[in-house]
């Protein structure tokens, strides 16, 4: 467990470690569900792949320690919370994350951003904001309608989203496809037929194991190309 320091506080940013130790830095940005058991298992897997992950507690100054169950109760639950969350603060938190992260003497000063979902949003515009070495954003709903943050994003960058997300409008995201399309260093992959979260396995609603598993290969093939472990 390591804790971030800001400005109005401090809050939890746990951490999972290679085997070897060290290795390049990820801040892993939740769902709104919180710090789940899909979540950790995330940070396990990129853990194993050589990576030192750290996890950014976004809801520490709403609701601390947050974790929803994966139904319509926690998904109403979770929107409530979630919708108390201030954007710029939950940047600036994952940016101190970052930094953070480079600071620590296994990770050699690097470090980049991979988020789901609200996580995927929060990717997106710490990108832009920020300067990490790396950006992974699935399935962030804000995004579409966000183009111009592209143009400040100087990272390799990977997209994923599904073709019939019902949060998320076809139509944005395909403007998305056309605006990265002329982007250095950016890629974007839709999974016809894929809907929201579709790579949350604990989350029965959501998970659609084939765009899931296909989606997963391109990022591992994409880290390995732009930031190896």
């Amino acid at each position: 467990m390591t804790q971030v320091t800001v400005d109005d506080g401090s809050f939890d940013a746990p951490l999972w470690l290679p085997e070897s130790g060290s290795g390049p830095g990820l801040v892993l940005i939740q769902e709104i569900f919180g710090l789940d058991d899909y979540l950790k298992s995330v940070a396990a897997d990129l853990a194993k792949l050589g990576y030192v992950v750290a996890v950014p507690e976004l809801f520490w100054r709403i609701a601390p320690g947050w974790s929803a169950t994966h139904d319509e109760a926690g998904i109403s639950a979770s929107m409530e919370v979630s919708g108390q969350l201030d954007p710029e603060r939950a940047v600036s938190d994952v940016l101190a994350t970052l930094a953070m992260l480079r600071a620590l003497p296994g990770t050699d000063g690097r470090a980049g951003l991979f988020g789901f979902c609200l996580g995927g949003s929060m990717t997106y515009a710490a990108a832009a904001e920020g300067d990490p070495d790396v950006a992974v954003s699935y399935y962030g709903s804000t995004v579409p309608g966000q183009l111009p943050l592209l143009d400040k994003i100087t990272c390799p960058i990977q997209f994923q989203f599904g073709g019939a997300d019902p949060y998320i409008p076809i139509e944005g995201v395909r403007r998305l496809a056309d605006a990265v399309a002329s982007h250095e260093g950016a890629e974007i992959h839709i999974h016809e037929g894929a809907g929201h979260a579709f790579h949350n396995h604990v989350a029965p609603m959501f998970h659609q194991p084939e765009p899931a598993a296909a989606a997963w290969e391109l990022t591992l093939d994409f880290l390995r190309r732009t930031y190896p472990a």
